[in-house]
């Protein structure tokens, strides 16, 4: 990691301070970070526009989105690498936009970690204690900490190049919590791993984060990783926060259309709301919409009124579930039916993945869980199916 988000010693000494600065901020209901309004122009062109956001201390939040849409320009904004053009960044209530980065209590760790590699791991993680000026005995407890915290034990004399992928890692976060920040900014931290140490990797991150009680801000393009590790996510696009929200939420309730393809896989049908859903006890609280491929779809009736004719219905492919045969005709859940043709399937361990071709000419995904070993009734290419959802799994999002 290189040296953003540094201390002066001054601020270093009074970290301890800062801690019950940050308590008081937040019994006063205020955030540890606000955003306001910022906005960064490179050769006039907007990589981060009028952004606001608010995190309050604690939290483990995850910028979302792809790659220039403007994610990582906002966190060298909080690093101090990047200052902002307009806008605002208040750091437990101190506007922080036009402050060096050796000057505020928070940390940057690199995607390529940044370690200095003729230091070994008990050096990388003093440097930036020293550049702050604490006490030798001071230095030795805080390394001897930070070693304890990320299972470094047994390490301490070894370079970089003698240590693994996972243990650079280590190394990295170890340097940049030693300073003790408010806020600690990781970029694409876990990019480098494979696949197991990713997954594992995340678990003690999130582990780590809830016993120190830090707020961490992490920027990643994988939507696992971040659903995964991020109490809330802001999924960004064109320098924009499109959507802020649990991963629950932002799964099963997206904002638009381009949320709700960005995040997961997703069937979406086009049409037009049709008519009233009718009288029968089922259709209750239903909006028909007529579509062009499918036929009328179903829906639950949507909180917030519609005001746009053209609509998009869009259906997670673990919520359609397929029949050899109709469901039984009085079933709730099972109102929208439709047959077609299965033309692909993929095996992909927990769940197998379907392909319908729709008699109406749209295709339909359905994700079903392999529950069994041996499944002697799974479909296969060719067969004619019923693929059947709840209205309730229904997202209605206007175009």
């Amino acid at each position: 990691m290189g040296q953003a988000g540094s201390m002066t010693g001054d601020a270093a000494n009074s970290a301890g301070g800062a801690d019950s600065k940050t308590e008081a901020h937040a019994a006063l209901g205020m955030p540890l970070l606000r955003i306001e309004r910022v906005v960064k122009k490179f050769d006039g062109f907007r990589a981060v526009d009028a952004l606001s956001l608010d995190i309050p201390a604690g939290e483990f939040f995850a910028l979302l989105g792809p790659s220039g849409c403007g994610k990582t320009t906002l966190l060298r904004m909080l690093a101090g690498f990047e200052t902002p053009d307009e806008g605002r960044i208040l750091l437990n209530g101190k506007d922080i936009a036009r402050v060096p980065p050796h000057q505020r209590p928070v940390n940057m760790m690199f995607q390529n970690y940044a370690l200095f590699p003729h230091l070994n791991v008990r050096d990388n993680i003093a440097f930036g204690l020293k550049r702050a000026g604490l006490p030798s005995s001071e230095i030795g407890a805080r390394i001897a900490e930070m070693v304890a915290l990320v299972k470094l034990d047994g390490l301490e004399k070894r370079k970089p190049d003698q240590l693994s992928g996972g243990q650079r890692q280590r190394v990295a976060l170890a340097r940049s919590l030693a300073r003790r920040p408010q806020l600690l900014l990781l970029d694409e931290p876990l990019a480098a791993l494979d696949k197991k140490l990713r997954e594992s990797t995340q678990l003690e991150l999130m582990e780590l984060q809830r016993r120190l009680g830090l707020t961490f801000v992490i920027v990643t393009h994988d939507q696992a990783e971040a659903m995964t590790m991020a109490g809330r996510i802001g999924v960004m696009d064109a320098g924009r926060l499109e959507q802020v929200a649990t991963p629950r939420e932002l799964y099963e309730a997206p904002h638009s259309r381009w949320i709700a393809e960005f995040v997961g896989d997703v069937n979406l049908l086009e049409g037009k709301i049709e008519t009233g859903a009718g009288d029968h006890p089922t259709m209750a609280r239903r909006l028909a919409i007529a579509t062009a491929q499918a036929g009328t779809i179903y829906v639950a009736e949507p909180r917030q009124p519609l005001t746009k004719a053209n609509l998009c219905v869009a259906i997670r492919p673990e919520k359609v579930k397929l029949s050899r045969r109709a469901p039984v005709s009085d079933d709730a859940r099972a109102i929208n039916r439709l047959e077609g043709v299965v033309t692909d399937v993929s095996y992909l361990g927990g769940i197998t993945s379907y392909k319908i071709k729709l008699d109406g000419g749209a295709v339909l995904r359905s994700s079903m869980a392999n529950t069994a070993r041996l499944d002697f009734d799974a479909y296969n290419p060719g067969q004619r199916v019923v693929a059947w959802f709840s209205p309730e799994d229904c997202v209605v999002l206007e175009q």
